[in-house]
């Protein structure tokens, strides 16, 4: 019988990636780089003259950001298939993917809010900036806790056996 730590490093499925390389933590970089690229887009299009480029590229970043952050939650949800109920790693799992599903929500929120708004050569509004960074805000504590899945409970990690082989000579 294998114990519950060892069945959370291992995939549900293939789908979820090969045994020490999950798909999730790549799948990732998608929309936190485009959230984080568009609240830098919003401060910028207060210092331009002409911000109607940055403002139609922050709806775009939100817009990538949400289809990038639905695809990294169904891999996500792969790896949280295998933590064991009741532990330590399953509640943080559980966290982790509300923040995650609510962070989502909030930028499909602000990217509806945005395109209602229309075209516009004005900066972004100050309540569209404010969401964003409150949003990214929590997208930083959910990053924490998918960093203390992989890191201190070893969720989807390969075993120290598997890790050594790397430091052979």
């Amino acid at each position: 019988m294998t114990s519950p730590l060892h069945r959370a490093k291992r995939p549900a499925t293939a789908l979820a990636g090969p045994y020490g390389h999950p798909f999730h933590p790549i799948l990732v970089t998608v929309p936190i780089g485009a959230w984080v690229t568009s609240l830098v887009f919003d401060l910028a299009s207060y210092v331009v003259p002409d911000p109607a480029f940055l403002v139609r590229g922050s709806l775009w970043l939100i817009a990538t950001g949400v289809i990038g952050a639905l695809g990294a939650a169904l891999f996500g949800f792969l790896d949280f298939l295998g933590i064991e109920r009741g532990t330590a790693a399953y509640r943080t799992g559980i966290v982790h993917m509300c923040l995650n599903l609510t962070v989502t929500a909030a930028y499909g929120l602000a990217w509806a809010w945005r395109a209602a708004g229309g075209a516009t050569a004005e900066p972004v509004p100050a309540g569209q900036v404010a969401l964003a960074a409150v949003s990214l805000a929590a997208l930083a504590v959910s990053g924490y806790l998918g960093g203390k899945l992989a890191y201190r409970y070893g969720v989807r990690v390969a075993d120290e056996k598997t890790q050594a082989e790397g430091f052979h000579t």
